[in-house]
C-alpha cells in the first residue's frame, strides 16, 4: 500500500502553489505515494477517517495555525512545512515586528518534522536568524515541470525587442517599476508584453497612460503561447521565496532580467542580468543593455538559459522522493 500525503492548503487563489500541488501530484511520484489536496476544514475528519502518513502543509505560518500544527502532530503523523510564503524580502517590505515575526516562525518550525525551503537564498536567510535547527531544515530549490516551455522555437529577433513579464498585479510583483523604468526607455526600441490581473491592475494602467509601447496581455492562460512571443523575461519582484517564472523563461529559451531578491539571483546562471529591486533606472539601464546586445550573444544566453534547466524537473523529483521516503523512514 502506497503511503498517503495529504497536501494541506486553505486559499485556493494562490495560484502558484496550488500548481504546485497539483504538478508533484500528477508527477511520478504518484506512482508510490498517495496525494490527497485537504483544507484545514477538512483535515481532521480526513485523519481519523484514514491512514495517513505524511502531512505536507503549504499554508503560511501564523500564531493562530500553530494550534493545528499541535493538533495535527498529535495524530501521529509525519508534518512539513513548504516554505512558499517568507524570506528575507519578505520580512523587509511586510514585517513591523521583526522580533514578533520571527518568534512565530521559530515556534511553528519548532513543532514539524521538516521545513522545506523552496531556494538557497531562502534557506540562507532561514539559518542567518537560526529560525530552526539545521537538522530540521531541507533546501530543494523549486522546479516545474518544463518539457512544454523546451518545445518553444526559437523567436527570430528584430525591432522593436519584445520584453515580457507576468504574474500577479499585486505590489510583490514590482510590476510598477517595471512601468516606471518603460517610462525611461524609448517607445521605438523596446515594446513591453505584460500580462496578468489582480489588486493592482487599476495603478498599472494609470502609470502606463503615455507608454504606446505598453500591451496588457491580461490573463496569461497560454504560457507557452505568450513566451513565444517575447524576446527576454523580466522579473521585477520585491520579494520572491522561489518562482517558477523563471525556470519557465529559461526553459523557453530567453534570457531574464530579474531583481536580486532571495530565490530569484541564484535562477539567473550566465543568461541574463540581476538588478537591484524597487529601482526603475537600474532596471531600465539592463532593458536597454540587453535590447542592443549582439545576436550572439543573446544566442549564448539561450542557449545556457535552456541547458540551466533542461534537466532540473527530474532531478527535482528525485530530490523529493528521497527526501519523502526518508523522512517517512524515520521513527
Amino acid at each position: 500500500m502506497k503511503p498517503k500525503i495529504v497536501h494541506l492548503l486553505d486559499d485556493q487563489s494562490v495560484g502558484g502553489v496550488r500548481r504546485w500541488i497539483e504538478t508533484i501530484s500528477d508527477s511520478r511520484l504518484n506512482s508510490q505515494f498517495e496525494f490527497q489536496p485537504v483544507r484545514s476544514t477538512e483535515l481532521f475528519p480526513v485523519l481519523r477517517s484514514q491512514k495517513v502518513a505524511l502531512v505536507i502543509c503549504h499554508n503560511p505560518s501564523s500564531w493562530k495555525r500553530s494550534l493545528n500544527l499541535i493538533r495535527t502532530k498529535r495524530q501521529g503523523v509525519k508534518l512539513i512545512i513548504v516554505e512558499h510564503h517568507y524570506c528575507e524580502g519578505f520580512e523587509q517590505i511586510n514585517v513591523p515586528s521583526v522580533r514578533r515575526f520571527r518568534a512565530m516562525l521559530k515556534w511553528n518550525y519548532g513543532i514539524v518534522d521538516r521545513v522545506a525551503s523552496v531556494s538557497q537564498g531562502q534557506s540562507t536567510w532561514i539559518q542567518k536568524h537560526q529560525l530552526i535547527q539545521s537538522t530540521k531544515l531541507a533546501t530543494i530549490p523549486l522546479s516545474t515541470q518544463v518539457d512544454p516551455f523546451l518545445e518553444v522555437p526559437k523567436k527570430q529577433l528584430q525591432k522593436p525587442f519584445i520584453l515580457g513579464a507576468y504574474g500577479r498585479f499585486s505590489q510583490q510583483k514590482g510590476f510598477d517599476t517595471l512601468l516606471k523604468a518603460m517610462q525611461q526607455i524609448s517607445t521605438t526600441d523596446v515594446q513591453l508584453y505584460l500580462g496578468g490581473f489582480g489588486e493592482d491592475e487599476s495603478l498599472l494602467r494609470k502609470l502606463a497612460t503615455h507608454l504606446p509601447n505598453v500591451k496588457f496581455w491580461g490573463a496569461v492562460r497560454d504560457v507557452r503561447g505568450f513566451l513565444s512571443a517575447c524576446d527576454a523575461i523580466v522579473i521585477p519582484s520585491r520579494w520572491e521565496p522561489g518562482g517558477t517564472v523563471c525556470i519557465e523563461a529559461k526553459a523557453a529559451g530567453k534570457p531574464v532580467i530579474v531583481s536580486d531578491v532571495d530565490g530569484l539571483p541564484e535562477q539567473v546562471q550566465n543568461c541574463g542580468i540581476v538588478v537591484p529591486p524597487n529601482d526603475p533606472t537600474p532596471l531600465a539601464t539592463a532593458i536597454e543593455t540587453i535590447s542592443k546586445m549582439p545576436h550572439e550573444r543573446i544566442e549564448a544566453w539561450r542557449e545556457a538559459a535552456r541547458n540551466s534547466v533542461e534537466n532540473a524537473w527530474e532531478h527535482y523529483l528525485a530530490e523529493w522522493e528521497t527526501f519523502l521516503w526518508k523522512l517517512l523512514g524515520e521513527v
